[in-house]
């Protein structure tokens, strides 16, 4: 049985690729929950989204963490990765140390220096130097 015709799943798809992260949760749950039995799947098919998604969207409307606040992160803080500076603070001086014989600089100005040493010749000669890979 369809329940969208082609010209709606399109808007429906258009509109939900529109929204940020949480909306778009909570979008497919609204719509998942018109649908009644089945209908986590069928618009997981409809908006190419995940299943876990659409729950996770449905939780957070029934326990009223739906939010109306503007400009409220949609992430918490400190999330994503993290600096490879703050993980492993020996990488900047292994980085100065295979480019100390490689710098010039401008001896007008200390601060700017340059190197001939192209990104990937550098990126090569800190991995055979290092326990753990650098990109």
């Amino acid at each position: 049985m369809q329940r969208y015709d082609e010209k709606i799943k399109g808007e429906m798809k258009t509109f939900y690729e529109s929204l940020n992260e949480k909306d778009k949760r909570r979008y497919a749950a609204v719509e998942a929950s018109k649908l009644g039995r089945g209908g986590q799947v069928d618009i997981a098919e409809v908006l190419g989204c995940d299943r876990n998604t659409i729950a996770k969207g449905v939780r957070e409307l029934e326990s009223g963490a739906v939010t109306q606040e503007k400009g409220h992160r949609i992430r918490r803080e400190g999330g994503g990765r993290k600096r490879a500076e703050d993980v492993d603070a020996s990488i900047e001086v292994d980085f100065l140390h295979l480019i100390a014989n490689h710098t010039a600089g401008n001896p007008m100005n200390e601060s700017v220096k340059w190197t001939n040493l192209s990104p990937n010749v550098i990126v090569q000669r800190l991995n055979e130097t290092r326990d753990h890979p650098v990109g």
